[in-house]
This record gives C-alpha cells, sequence and structure tokens, in this order.
C-alpha cells in the first residue's frame, strides 16, 4: 500500500487534482481511499457527487466515540473509499487536530488493514505546513510520499518551497520523501519551463504539466470529476497520464531547499519579474 500526502498553496487545486488522479487509478483498477484533511469537508465531493459525506469529528460528536468505521468510510466513483476529517466547529479548536483525530480513528479501526487490500492512500492537505496538525500526514510514518500542486504564480511556488522545509524537517524521522511537483496550469507565461527549472533547483521533478481546461470547471459543477464526466475530452486523459506517471514514478528525494533570494532569481530568470 503506498501512502500518499497531496500538498500545496491554498485554492491551487489540490482537492480537484487529487481526486481526478484517484479516478485515474482506480479507472486502472486500483483499490484507493482518500482521506480528505481539509475542514471544510470537500476532499471528495467530485468522487461522491456532492458534499454527501459526514466527517469523523461530526460523526464523533453526534454519536459519541463507539463507532464503526462504515459510519466514516462512504463508497465513491467506482472502487475508491472516502473519509473526511473535518473540522470544529466555527472559531472553537485547532483545524489541524482533526486530521489528527481521523488517521488516528481509521488506524483504531483497521482502515489500513491488509485485508481491505487498499493499494494506495491519498491525504488531501489543506494549504500550506501550518502546524503540527496539517503536518501529521508527513510525520511518523503516515506518508511515505508528498506530491505537491503547484502554478507558475510566484506565491504558490513560495509555498512549494515553504512545504519542502517541512519535509525536509520530518524526511530522517519519518521516511517522507518528495515525489515531484505537479503543475496546476494559471497561463502564467513560460510556466512550465519555469516549474521544470523549481523542479530541478530544489532536486526533483515536474511529474506532470496539467493545463488549463474549462471542462474541469464543468465536471465539477456536475458534482463529478473530469474522467467520470466526459471520459473522452482530452483533459481527462492528461490525468490519466499524472496517476500512471505516480503509479510508475521511482524518483523520491529529501528536496533541497531555495532562499528567497533564489526563489526570486529564478522568477526574474523566467521573465516573471523584469
Amino acid at each position: 500500500m503506498r501512502k500518499i500526502a497531496i500538498y500545496g498553496k491554498g485554492g491551487i487545486g489540490k482537492s480537484t487534482t487529487t481526486q481526478n488522479v484517484v479516478a485515474g487509478l482506480v479507472e486502472m483498477n486500483r483499490n484507493v481511499m482518500v482521506v480528505g484533511c481539509d475542514p471544510k469537508g470537500d476532499s471528495t465531493r467530485l468522487l461522491l457527487g456532492g458534499l454527501a459525506q459526514k466527517s469523523v469529528l461530526d460523526t464523533l460528536r453526534e454519536e459519541g466515540e463507539d463507532i464503526l468505521l462504515e459510519d466514516v468510510l462512504r463508497p465513491g466513483f467506482l472502487s475508491s473509499w472516502c473519509v473526511e476529517s473535518g473540522g470544529p466547529e466555527p472559531g472553537v479548536g485547532c483545524a489541524g487536530r482533526g486530521i489528527i483525530t481521523s488517521i488516528n480513528l481509521l488506524e483504531q479501526l483497521g482502515a489500513y488493514e491488509e485485508d481491505k487490500n487498499l493499494d494506495y492512500v491519498f491525504y488531501d492537505v489543506l494549504g500550506d505546513v501550518v502546524c503540527g496538525g496539517f503536518a501529521m500526514p508527513i510525520r511518523e510514518g503516515k506518508s511515505d510520499e508528498i506530491y505537491i500542486v503547484v502554478s507558475g504564480e510566484m506565491m504558490a511556488m513560495y509555498a512549494a518551497n515553504n512545504i519542502c522545509k517541512g519535509i525536509v524537517k520530518f524526511a530522517e524521522a519519518g521516511g517522507v520523501r518528495l515525489g515531484g511537483l505537479i503543475c496546476n496550469s494559471r497561463n502564467v507565461d513560460n510556466e512550465e519551463a519555469m516549474i521544470e527549472a523549481l523542479a530541478a533547483k530544489l532536486g526533483t521533478q515536474l511529474i506532470h504539466f496539467v493545463p488549463r481546461d474549462n471542462v474541469v470547471q464543468r465536471a465539477e459543477i456536475n458534482r463529478k470529476t473530469v474522467i467520470e464526466y466526459d471520459a473522452s475530452v482530452g483533459q481527462a486523459d492528461h490525468y490519466r497520464q499524472l496517476a500512471k506517471k505516480i503509479e510508475e514514478n521511482t524518483m523520491f528525494v529529501i528536496p533541497n531547499v531555495l532562499t528567497v533570494e533564489e526563489l526570486e532569481e529564478l522568477l526574474i530568470t523566467h521573465g516573471i519579474l523584469n
């Protein structure tokens, strides 16, 4: 079983990318579980056909601690399985605690046991590594691989570099490694070349460049992944290619971390800041 966490700047398209990759994997007959680590509870929406998932924290609040795995695990598109960690009531508590509670509960309920025959577990993680809770998937062996969703926008690249700092911090203790960058295009000038350069500086790879296409939004409006919405479009093939590249990936590294000056120099070199 491969345990993969997807990180990136808030709003970069982590959840959309993760769910479309999962659709590509289950189309290949892989058994995949997605653990949503965003308090909004929308990490599995496209796989479930809507916000149909009661979160782990909501279930615990309403039913107490005596719950079963099926109370928090729902079947999604094809052979996917979906869990939402949830979060505290607005203005009360730490959202990161929901991730810790959720992952620990799934372990206690046997979600990761061999008899579940999981090929992959994906953690879709909120934004940057901002606290211990959100860093949970990259420590203590909870995930083995990290992929960072990025674009050619400066703050998305800044966030990717920050996430690499978190990976470096936990790499020796937990064995987690960076598997690569996924560029979710924003149609920035020289975007693919810029992210390839960023990947090289970080010591990793651009694992796939996902072009911008309005079919993604149309699929989301219909509460579906692109592959389920229209399996014949080119964008569906991009997600299939990304799923295949993740499956076949063998390049896992402890990344380098850039200084702000190095990051800005990279942007200048590619004509964004000059």
